[in-house]
């Protein structure tokens, strides 16, 4: 009997020995084995990377049936299910490119054509890049495009305008799918409230678009692509707060309303309700907000496919900042000092692509926005509507890619400033043709042109041109030139004007700002035999401006001149920036600008305020497969800017230092459907009153009660001032937030 028992012991023991098998394989990309690619099996902490030959083998697993997964930044994931029973098991990969250059865009030339062909350079910035540092707006989520800033104006109400290349925000124009209705007032205060959750890609074109989109496009534009419903998830929420109180969320669903209708809503609400005052000057760090925006977006199935899209939003923001003191009922007096900001804005756009056989397209789109406000005791009510429609016909007739298209758009102002006696209302109706040429695969050449008329300002003729050489099928050479117009909105111009002591000072009619540019660009794509691969993007512009309409903050500390410079500015400089995967599995992009802007004017050069030397930008990922783990460090550094001094006596640098903003976070999403999300920004806990020994001057006397004047209207320098400042918070030139932790949840159900 014990016998027996041995010899059955002996018989399991053997088996449970076998009873472990291992999964061997190997990867391929383009027939070449492909090192370092991250395998494993999910649902397990099981998983390997490969060797340098492009082999892996994962050992110690039972019988059953696995998924099992092989993924390289920079290629498209790839899964396999592998079922085990009393054997090994070989499983083999090929791995595609999942090329980012081949995405579609539409900002440079009115078409859907992928990056490589479009002879405009476009840069695409999908959700996923939104996702490595997360922000609860696009104004704050641009921080990390080389060659583009996020500009805050005002220290009380933290205000703000995006550069492009150096050149002021009025010189960026902001589209949402295409259409011109962040412009204006909606220009200063609008960015905010745009929710990245709703995001499709957002493209920027560097350098004037004013041949296709008229005024405004004279530095760049950016244009954020809203979702289409049947991208979106069935439900999707994202919700994050900080160490500083703030709290934001997005959520939304889509649904199928009928065969040929779906609908996708979205909601973004985000609040900051903290009163902090780490620089002890008694004013708030952070301008408080309490912001909601409500989306949208319908899309029609139509006969032969003809595009039919409707979409709509809301967007309500209740911000002030000012004097830790202040409350509602100080709201316009002159006790305690704060700015107080209600915002209420509607906007609707559409897309309708008429029934004939000709490929036209009717595009229109209605923005409300209302803003009441006060800065201090000064109140500032206005009001601006701005309707737009076109019609585009996209024709191809042998190597001619044709773009003809008439636009119209109205724009209505008013304000209760002396500024505007009688409301500003304007019709621009305007004609553009676009024609690209196909010489041969390897080059191509588009020349447009753009005629509007303003009764302002008369006639105004736009022409550009851009050539494309592709030797290779990884080089691509582009040089662009064109010119651009802009009319003047003095609110977008100089909301500071609002925020301090000085006045505006028109000295005479301003006229249109004219420009004219050059821009080339190289682009190389670079694959390596062990995997890598790189892009490298490079460019060099140079921008020349008459009639460049610069406010003068030097001439009189009190002022804030305008007038046409006698003379003319330029902005030029060289951009380089790469992307890579390297062979570990980290994913790099790292970019750098150099500009020089700058006005001359009777013999004299002036370099342009609030504008850097240099500037760079990083993000490293990688993501650790068996542990579902993403490490994401990002940053950007500036160089020094020559900021808005008060006179002689102020004692704050006249140049700001070298700075640099730097984030980390940690993705887990190993759950199903789910994703933690948490991490550190401003890890080196830098602001802008380091080095200074304040920030907004005289905050301490913000209604100007105890500054002397003498008959000239300058002011007296005495023992309670002896700067001889008055109230002034536009010396800025970064975000006053320290370091902060933040921790989030994504929930996404398809």
């Amino acid at each position: 009997m014990r016998l027996i028992k041995f010899f059955v012991l002996l018989v399991f023991y053997s088996a449970s020995a076998q009873s472990t098998y291992i999964i061997e394989g190997k990867v391929l990309s383009n027939g070449e084995p492909l090192p370092y690619t991250n395998i494993y099996l999910e649902n397990t902490t099981k998983g390997t990377t490969t060797d340098e030959q492009g082999t892996f083998i994962i050992k110690n697993l039972a019988p059953g049936k696995y998924s099992i997964a092989a993924s390289f930044t920079g290629y498209t994931l790839q899964k396999k299910t592998v079922t085990i029973k009393d054997k090994a098991v070989s499983v083999r990969f090929h791995l595609n490119e999942n090329e980012d250059l081949e995405e579609v865009i539409i900002t440079g030339t009115l078409k859907a054509v992928t990056r490589l062909e479009s002879p405009v350079p476009v840069e695409v910035y999908s959700p996923t890049f939104l996702k490595k540092n997360p922000t609860p707006n696009i104004f704050e989520a641009l921080q990390n495009v080389n060659g583009v800033r996020p500009q805050l104006n005002c220290n009380v109400c933290n205000t703000g305008d995006i550069h492009i290349n150096g050149l002021e925000g009025p010189y960026t124009l902001v589209l949402i799918d295409g259409m011109p209705i962040v412009s204006g007032l909606s220009t200063v205060y609008g960015l905010s409230g745009i929710p990245n959750s709703l995001i499709e890609q957002i493209e920027v074109v560097k350098g004037p678009a004013s041949s296709l989109y008229g005024s405004e496009a004279v530095g760049g534009l950016i244009n954020v692509i809203t979702k289409l419903p049947e991208n979106a998830p069935t439900f999707f929420a994202d919700g994050f707060v900080t160490g500083w109180g703030e709290v934001n969320l997005d959520a939304g669903f889509k649904a199928n309303v009928s065969e040929k209708a779906t609908v996708l809503f979205g909601a973004n609400y985000f609040k900051y309700d903290n009163i902090i005052d780490n620089n002890q000057d008694n004013f708030t760090d952070l301008t408080l907000q309490d912001r909601i925006s409500i989306f949208q977006k319908w899309d029609f199935k139509r006969a032969n496919n003809k595009k039919l899209s409707l979409a709509g939003r809301y967007f309500y923001e209740d911000r002030w900042g000012g004097e830790l003191q202040w409350t509602k009922a100080d709201r316009g007096g002159d006790q305690v000092y704060g700015e107080s900001i209600y915002t209420s804005r509607f906007e609707i756009l559409g897309n309708y692509e008429l029934p004939f056989k000709e490929k036209v397209n009717l595009q229109f789109s209605y923005s409300d926005h209302d803003q009441n406000s006060v800065y201090g005791d000064t109140p500032y009510l206005a009001k601006q509507r701005i309707a737009f429609g076109q019609f585009i016909w996209d024709k191809k007739i042998s190597k001619h890619d044709l773009l003809l298209g008439t636009a119209v758009r109205y724009n209505y102002y008013n304000d209760n400033t002396t500024a505007t006696i009688d409301a500003d209302q304007v019709t621009i109706p305007s004609l553009f043709i676009q024609d690209e040429i196909a010489f041969s695969k390897k080059q191509s050449l588009l020349l447009g042109m753009r005629y509007d008329y303003d009764s302002r300002h008369g006639t105004i003729f736009t022409p550009r041109i851009a050539y494309k050489y592709k030797p290779t099928d990884n080089d691509i050479i582009r040089v662009n030139a064109g010119t651009g117009f802009r009319v003047v909105n003095l609110f977008t111009e100089e909301h500071a004007a609002l925020t301090g002591a000085r006045d505006v000072i028109i000295e005479e009619a301003l006229n249109p700002e004219e420009s004219y540019n050059i821009n080339l660009n190289y682009l190389k794509k670079l694959y390596l035999k062990n995997g890598m691969y790189f892009t490298l993007d490079t460019s060099a512009w140079y921008t020349y401006f008459t009639n460049a309409i610069i406010p003068d903050y030097d001439s009189n500390p009190n002022q804030i001149i305008y007038d046409n410079l006698d003379g003319y500015s330029t902005s030029k400089g060289l951009s380089f920036s790469v992307d890579a995967v390297l062979k570990s599995g980290i994913k790099a992009s790292i970019g750098a600008t150099y500009q020089d802007v700058s006005q001359h004017e009777n013999g004299t050069r002036t370099e342009q305020i609030l504008t850097e030397k240099f500037s760079g930008i990083w993000s490293f990922s990688y993501k650790n497969y068996p542990t579902n783990l993403t490490l994401d460090y990002t940053g950007n550094i500036y160089g020094p800017m020559r900021l808005p001094l008060l006179g002689d006596l102020d004692p704050r640098q006249e140049y700001a230092p070298t700075w640099s903003i730097q984030n980390i976070q940690l993705t887990h999403d190993g759950l199903d459907n789910l994703e933690i999300y948490g991490g550190v920004k401003n890890l080196l806990n830098w602001t802008p009153n380091k080095g200074n020994p304040f920030i907004i001057a005289r905050s301490n006397d913000p209604f100007d009660e105890n500054v002397q004047f003498d008959t000239n209207g300058e002011v007296i320098a005495t023992a309670d001032n002896p700067y001889a400042l008055t109230f002034d918070p536009s010396y800025v030139y970064g975000p006053n937030q320290g370091i902060r932790f933040f921790l989030g949840l994504r929930y996404k159900l398809n």
